[in-house]
């Protein structure tokens, strides 16, 4: 007995007074011990989950360590917090955070028996050592000292508790201890244990179901109902005695109690963990953790965090856009992917509303899943001619008009842009040839529905590689700049392609990421203005209080009339005539729509891009297999020559995806035309020299600011004048000239010659060289 009185006095004076010796020093321990964990108990938060919502609330993930959902004290059942005191600190209402009796009759009761039969822990003990446990230790080291049996660990827990005791109330004392202990399979805190087990939340939680959980407390992985349903049942009965015992219920409700089965859910109600179980939001879920750890969250915070996350996907319009995509092209297809990107466009923000891929997002790669971010990574061979709309705005911000006029030639050698394209091609020239029936002239509209390569090689030429890249790069194609994307040394796409002067650039031959360019149609179709794709609305902490979230401003990159001017220019490729009509007729679109098509050379990739005034979007087919080769159409599949359009699946995909859903948007309409853009500024003017003397064109020319290159032809008419000029009308500022001299060796009668003004444009779409410096860059047929 006088031991007992001993150690039971040595653990009263730890607690109260520090003294001198071996003792001291335990407590000095343990004071160092409170001091630097107190105020992290007293904050009391612990791991949530983080919950990931789309604009129309549904969750579309959680993320999280422990699977924990606090909630407050009303929120939980009343027979759940009579249970957990009566069988755990029946004396938790009357102690100050240490039970000293209960401690002295345990210690005599463990001490006589030689081994421990009472526990003496107080619930605010409890929670102290289990928030050290399971919150404060992020190491192994650290949890088994949470857990040793020492004295110092048990007088760090006792005098922790009476700080605890002293800051908080009793029921917040006992709502954080059921918002944080462990309830088994993988469940922490009462709310998610009750939805585990009995699919309820904590306020629903009955008799029977509160006092099986208050049970499961002592060990949660040993009195687990579906393994050791007999030994949970006999622990739920132990504790509906204990609250008969304390007046919590009377012996008559724990009788009948006791006779009552468990009622678990037939396997526990558990929660996937992460973005790998959000079906085909896998995508856009990754997207979503993507862009918060550039915005400034860690891993660790999202899954610690316990944050509401409400973003932007549309659930209407991803089903329908995840069902375009399965339609044309099917999941299981071999090295073959088509993804699509919709984007709400804005002059505050460009929400992504849609993110998709004909992949199965998922682990299994023998059933052709994925989890690689195609939808928003540099992927596949280039998004061919979509490119042209760069070039064409860098040649209208330069002055050239909508109605200009331009020359197409059947071949083309655009010089100084590096030596490689169609057969023939002299030195140092970048070549290309139109296969099909083009006439030689027509408005810079009809081109961009028809998309003759020759002319916008040639306004590439006009126009330079550099300023081209850069506008692509202001629209939107940010990755173009990023160190390392040439993939052949430390520079950046962007830069290679400058360096090279590459002529094909127009023509659309490198990887793209189809997010960007979806925000390419949106920063069009918000009047020049960008934004980074986002896809988050708002985010919220545990407690409901907004989180900023730091992303990178909007900025006008182009001005408002162009972009207007553009869109307009853009408006009749869904029209008969352009690349996408057979697919607009078939979706049955008839809205004004602004788009673009393209393909490669190898057919190894094609494309669309679209957009109105409120939605905007990209469809993009590409070969992910590992032995990239050419496609088909008709259906989607790998093949030998190849024939894939972008006005084929993309297009279909994209006017059926966004068909079925634009009556959510006002009435598509092209914006007004900037007259400026329409017209051209006054030195893009090509002053009439036809009839004049070389010298005199020449210097005319000159004078209006542009470059002049003389060729001599047979002509009836006079020696030395001017018998044509090309471009006629108007042309990029500052670019060259052509002006054809008579050489007068003809007579009237030897001209039987006609113009091809009359004969009909062709539904035709160019195909791109698949490589920066080489490729034909023929313009074929895509109806």
């Amino acid at each position: 007995m006088l031991g007992i009185c001993v150690l039971a006095g040595v653990v009263l004076a730890g607690v109260l007074f520090p003294v001198f010796g071996g003792v001291g020093v335990v407590v000095n321990k343990a004071s160092d011990a409170v001091d630097s964990s107190s105020s992290q108990v007293l904050e009391g938060d612990a791991p949530a989950v983080t919950t990931i919502v789309d604009a129309a609330g549904n969750p579309i993930a959680w993320l999280y360590d422990q699977r924990r959902f606090e909630v407050p004290s009303d929120q939980i059942s009343n027979y759940m917090k009579l249970a957990q005191v009566s069988i755990e600190d029946r004396r938790f209402a009357s102690h100050k955070g240490v039970d000293w009796q209960g401690t002295l009759r345990a210690l005599l009761t463990n001490t006589s028996s030689g081994e421990v039969q009472q526990g003496a822990s107080t619930i605010d003990q409890q929670y102290v050592k289990n928030y050290l446990v399971f919150v404060a230790a992020q190491t192994d080291a650290q949890r088994r000292e949470a857990t040793e049996t020492t004295i110092s660990r048990k007088l760090r827990e006792a005098r922790m508790a009476l700080t605890l005791d002293k800051q908080l109330s009793k029921d917040e004392i006992l709502t954080r201890y059921l918002n944080l202990v462990p309830y088994g399979n993988g469940s922490y805190g009462v709310q998610d244990a009750a939805r585990t087990y009995f699919g309820v939340d904590a306020k629903d939680l009955n008799l029977t179901q509160s006092a099986m959980l208050a049970g499961m407390v002592q060990s949660p992985s040993r009195l687990n109902p579906y393994i050791n349903p007999d030994e949970t049942t006999a622990r739920r009965n132990e504790v509906l005695d204990a609250m008969a015992s304390t007046d919590s219920i009377t012996p008559q409700q724990a009788a009948e109690a006791k006779q009552q089965p468990l009622g678990i859910l037939p396997k526990p109600n558990t929660l996937p963990r992460g973005c790998i179980a959000a079906g085909d939001r896998g995508f856009f879920c990754d997207y979503v953790l993507n862009y918060l750890n550039n915005a400034g969250f860690t891993d660790e915070q999202l899954k610690r965090g316990g944050y509401l996350i409400r973003t932007t996907l549309r659930p209407e319009i991803q089903d329908s856009v995840k069902r375009a995509l399965t339609d044309t092209a099917s999941p299981d297809l071999d090295g073959i992917a088509e993804v699509m990107n919709l984007i709400e466009p804005g002059k505050d923000a460009h929400k992504v509303v849609a993110m998709a891929s004909s992949r199965t997002y998922g682990l299994d790669a023998a059933a052709h899943e994925t989890v690689q971010p195609q939808p928003f990574t540099m992927v596949g061979d280039g998004a061919g001619s979509t490119f042209k709309i760069f070039t064409t705005a860098v040649a209208m911000e330069k002055g050239l008009g909508l109605d200009t006029t331009v020359q197409v030639p059947p071949f083309f050698a655009a010089q100084g842009m590096g030596h490689g394209g169609a057969a023939g091609c002299p030195a140092d020239s970048y070549c290309v040839r139109n296969v099909g029936d083009y006439p030689p002239s027509m408005s810079l509209t009809q081109a961009l529905a028809t998309s003759p390569n020759t002319a916008f090689v040639k306004m590439l030429q006009d126009v330079g590689v550099d300023p081209t890249v850069d506008m692509a790069v202001r629209l939107g194609l940010r990755s173009y700049t990023k160190p390392g994307t040439s993939g052949v040394d430390d520079r950046s796409l962007a830069q290679i392609i400058k360096d090279e002067n590459r002529g094909s650039f127009t023509l659309g031959p490198t990887p793209v990421d189809p997010l960007e360019m979806a925000n390419v149609a949106a920063t069009l179709a918000a009047g020049g203005t960008w934004c980074p794709p986002t896809p988050i609305e708002a985010v919220f902490d545990r407690d409901g209080k907004p989180v900023p979230v730091t992303q990178e401003a909007c900025k006008q990159v182009l001005d408002p009339g162009l972009a207007h001017t553009l869109a307009v220019g853009l408006g009749e490729d869904h029209l008969p005539g352009g690349t996408s009509a057979g697919s607009a007729a078939a979706a049955g679109w008839t809205a004004p729509v602004s788009a673009k098509t393209g393909t490669t050379e190898t057919y190894r990739s094609s494309a669309f891009l679209a957009f109105t005034q409120s939605i905007a979007g990209f469809s993009y087919v590409y070969n992910d297999g590992t032995d990239p080769g050419p496609i088909c159409t008709s259906p989607l599949r790998s093949c030998a020559e190849g024939n894939v359009y972008g006005g084929t699946e993309p297009a279909l995909a994209w006017y059926q995806a966004v068909g079925r859903i634009l009556g959510d948007y006002p009435p598509p309409v092209l914006p007004p035309p900037d007259p400026q853009y329409v017209k051209g500024n006054a030195s893009a003017v090509v002053p009439d020299v036809v009839g004049r003397t070389e010298a005199g064109a020449t210097a005319r020319l000159r004078g209006a600011g542009f470059q002049v290159k003389s060729v001599t032809v047979p002509s009836d008419k006079q020696k030395g004048n001017v018998v044509t000029v090309s471009p006629v009308g108007s042309a990029v500022p500052g670019s060259t000239i052509t002006i054809s001299i008579s050489d007068g060796s003809r007579t009237p009668a030897d001209d039987n010659g006609g113009d091809r003004g009359d004969r009909p444009t062709p539904r035709s779409e160019d195909r791109s060289n698949d490589r920066g410096d080489s490729g034909t860059g023929r313009g074929d047929e895509a109806d």
